[in-house]
């Protein structure tokens, strides 16, 4: 039998003044060519580590994730706590053995070039490490005392591996985790997020900028000069949530309900921070829209494939774009969400029309939880009455 889906998809338009938050390697503000014409685009890399960013700040410390090289420092700074701050008490040199030993079981490689670094970025809880240590029983004086062989075949009875394989944080549960040597600890993301893509055309300006030495009493010349590439746009921001997938990864409603409405808040609220000191570029979104899909998600990004154009500004048009896109998909595909939730400050009664009434964005969140914890209650949602 098929399970279930539910897709909540995320579409915002949101516009950004001179600023550069996502930077080629030379750096240059990222671009795409799309519909023919080169677009303004930030990386979906880019805005998924800014949302990781906002969402961790409502989460405790102790309930974050993180993702580094740096696993095995952490774990024997965990091992040489004392017993009563959750530690064993050993001294670094015992932590660092028997660390090398329970890591042993992930293959994380060290890297060629720092001797406590893993080859690869892993991802993972950091209560995860605390139950690793947990793991140990009080033994850990015990095992450091053993050969290298026996403490080898002691720490291989460990369930290490399914330790780090459950009891997911939310991060995790979001955006996944793949390792491609050990595949029984890959975690399939329920978030998808696509390169955000200004609406219209753009061209690459240049800041001409200077320094002054302010000790520099002889002549009037500059201490620094330089130039910083930069642009303006109106982004179409997309991401889709698989509130199925959540809920297999987190292994509770409760937990999915509060983590699907919180990943929205934080998707929508975050902004990478590329050169923020030089163009103070954060702002809030003229538009979110929410449509909850029990078949497959749709990308609107197809409404801007001919570049929206103006000189009134870009918004409004957008705007009309995306309700223009949303119907017509609906009509075409008979591909129509069971429900939409918007937030919009753009007078224009056709939004109204398709989107329905825009409400506070507090309404939408609130609305989205009793949405994701009826679907998680009785697998289904019905449409809105007309």
């Amino acid at each position: 039998m098929t399970q279930p889906t539910l897709f909540v998809e995320v579409h915002i338009l949101q516009s950004l003044p001179p600023s550069n938050v996502n930077r080629d390697d030379s750096g240059t503000p990222k671009q795409a060519v799309f519909g023919g014409a080169r677009r303004a685009r930030v990386s979906s890399q880019a805005w998924k580590r800014a949302t990781r960013t906002e969402f961790a700040k409502a989460t405790e410390p102790a309930d974050r994730a993180t993702r580094t090289k740096r696993i095995a420092a952490l774990l024997a700074e965990r091992l040489t706590r004392p017993v009563t701050e959750g530690g064993t008490g050993l001294e670094t040199a015992e932590a660092d053995r028997l660390t090398a030993a329970l890591l042993e079981p992930l293959r994380v490689t060290k890297s060629s070039t720092k001797e406590k670094q893993s080859a690869y970025l892993l991802f993972f809880g950091k209560r995860q490490l605390d139950e690793i240590v947990k793991l140990l029983n009080g033994r850990a004086a015990e095992l450091v005392a053993l050969s290298d062989a026996d403490l080898k075949a002691e720490v291989d009875k460990l369930p290490v591996v399914a330790t780090l394989s459950s009891g997911h944080p939310a991060e995790v549960a979001l955006f996944g985790r793949m390792v491609a040597d050990l595949p029984a600890l890959n975690v399939d993301a329920a978030v998808q997020v696509a390169h955000a893509l200004s609406t219209h055309a753009v061209r690459t300006e240049f800041d001409y900028y200077t320094a002054v030495d302010d000790e520099n009493t002889e002549d009037h010349g500059a201490g620094m000069i330089g130039t910083v590439e930069f642009n303006s746009s109106t982004l179409y921001r997309y991401a889709i949530l698989g509130v199925h997938q959540l809920r297999d990864n987190l292994g509770s409603a409760e937990d999915t309900r509060d983590t699907a409405v919180r990943f929205v808040d934080a998707f929508t609220r975050s902004m990478p921070t590329g050169h923020q000191n030089s163009f103070a570029h954060r702002t809030l979104p003229h538009l979110v829209l929410l449509t909850l899909r029990t078949d497959q998600p749709v990308n609107l990004v197809s409404a801007y494939e001919e570049p929206v154009t103006g000189v009134t500004g870009l918004a409004t048009e957008s705007a009309l774009r995306l309700a223009g896109e949303l119907k017509s998909v609906a009509a075409t595909w008979a591909a129509e969400p069971v429900r939409t939730l918007a937030a919009y400050n753009v007078e224009v009664d056709k939004l109204t029309e398709v989107f329905g009434p825009a409400v506070a964005f507090p309404q939408l969140l609130e609305s989205l939880g009793e949405l994701v914890g009826k679907w998680l209650a009785d697998g289904q949602i019905t449409k809105a009455a007309v």
